[in-house]
């Protein structure tokens, strides 16, 4: 019930949402006073959420930084969260998202001898059935391309990240109770909630950020400040949404 009232939620912390509901109050509305507040409330929420500098600063407040490559120990096992990939099915094939870095990311980190073995986590974060296990069909993928199946571990029931950690603790419990510390791996945008939640399950792990919008040191274009972006407008849906999850999940006591 929580993860379908959750998705339904999300909706109405989009910023989009918000820009198509001011739009149709502004066409319906015939009062001359409230169509002139409608329309410079729709022109504020269009330049503040299209801004890329705007968003940056606040990406850069929330946003777990990286960790250098060189500067990564060793682990026994890189655990990656889902969320990078959407099924295709008339291809029969997985289709990226940007969070397809996370695996991208892992795979490096596994060549360098960073880590042992890679830990899928996650099915499908759909309410409905679309076809997506990503946890099991990535694992195909990466057999395929010549990743050791023994290398691969999958977790495939948990529909978010609060069951990703739950349902990972107990195959590491069960299976592997001789691996002690762990390496995290997901977006820097998700990675604060996704630690607050791995600790509350009592894992013993670092973290390893991955496709990051900011770093450590700032370095803007000039367009930045003063040309609207349209896609910064539904980066500001992932940011808001991650927000949302960290409130909701404290109030649900997961993390």
């Amino acid at each position: 019930m929580f993860f379908i009232l959750s998705k339904a939620l999300y909706f109405f912390i989009n910023p989009f949402s918000w820009i198509l509901i001011l739009f149709f109050a502004y066409l319906f509305f015939r009062k001359p006073a409230w169509k002139k507040r409608f329309k410079i409330s729709l022109i504020v929420l269009l330049l503040f959420f299209s801004n890329s500098f705007i968003f940056m600063e606040f990406e850069r407040l929330w946003e777990i930084h990286g960790t250098p490559m060189n500067k990564v120990k060793k682990y026994e096992v890189g655990i990656v969260l889902s969320g990078m990939f959407e099924y295709n099915s008339d291809l029969d094939v997985l289709s990226t998202r940007r969070g397809v870095d996370r695996i991208w990311q892992a795979l490096t980190l596994y060549k360098k001898g960073k880590i042992k073995k890679i830990l899928l986590t996650g099915g499908s974060g759909y309410v409905t059935d679309r076809g997506l296990n990503e946890a099991r069909q990535l694992k195909e993928v990466l057999v395929g391309w010549g990743i050791p199946e023994q290398d691969i571990i999958t977790e495939t029931k948990s529909k978010n990240t609060y069951e990703n950690a739950v349902e990972t603790k107990k195959i590491l419990t069960r299976s592997y109770p001789h691996i002690n510390k762990c390496l995290l791996i997901t977006s820097g945008q998700h990675m604060r909630r996704a630690r607050a939640i791995f600790e509350k399950q009592g894992f013993e792990f670092d973290t390893f950020s991955t496709d990051l919008y900011t770093g450590p040191k700032r370095h803007y274009y000039w367009d930045q400040f003063i040309v609207p972006d349209v896609e910064v407008l539904f980066n500001w849906n992932g940011l808001i949404k991650e927000w949302f999850g960290y409130v909701t999940y404290a109030i649900m006591g997961y993390l």
